[in-house]
């Protein structure tokens, strides 16, 4: 390098000599060392997840929970409720005729969307991906939802409805 170009260039440049082409560039072996480290990250992440599932399971909804006085829904309406315990669950309850209830988690098996009940067509709508439920049974009509929506027993008592945990020998 001549004297006079020497003294056009910055300090910094003399003391760290580096191709801006040097300093840009990532080499096969680092590119497979970062997916390498990522795809660890995941692995351990979703075995984490797996072992929580399995160490502490889902409680069990106990015994019987209030929802709302049954003079206060309509035939064939909706009326949207939360039981709480150690999660929120959100979850539906529709009355489909006299004396004919039925409760169902509010989130779509497929991305827990929040589902609606149509009384026009009498299923009940995850409006995100079409899927579609029987309002009967919480089976799967139509669409990308892999399972039937989780159902409660209803309880009529005294003009006030009730929901618990489904019994086995009632699972469809």
């Amino acid at each position: 390098m001549s004297k006079e170009d020497s003294e056009r260039e910055p300090n910094w440049k003399s003391d760290f000599p580096i191709e801006s082409k040097r300093g840009t560039h990532v080499s096969r072996r680092e590119f497979a060392k970062f997916l390498g480290l990522l795809s660890g990250a995941f692995a351990l992440s979703n075995g984490f997840i797996v072992i929580k599932a399995v160490a502490f399971p889902a409680e069990k909804m106990e015994g019987e929970h209030f929802v709302v006085n049954a003079n206060e829904v309509a035939i064939g309406e909706m009326f949207q409720f939360e039981i709480h315990g150690d999660k929120h669950i959100p979850y539906i309850l529709i009355h489909l005729e006299e004396n004919e209830w039925r409760a169902f988690e509010q989130k779509c098996t497929h991305l827990t969307c929040a589902v609606r009940y149509e009384k026009e067509v009498n299923q009940i709508q995850c409006p995100c991906h079409n899927g579609w439920f029987s309002a009967d049974t919480g089976a799967v009509l139509q669409g990308p939802p892999p399972r039937p929506l989780p159902q409660l027993d209803v309880v009529l008592r005294d003009g006030k409805i009730y929901v618990r945990e489904q019994r086995e020998d009632q699972n469809v």
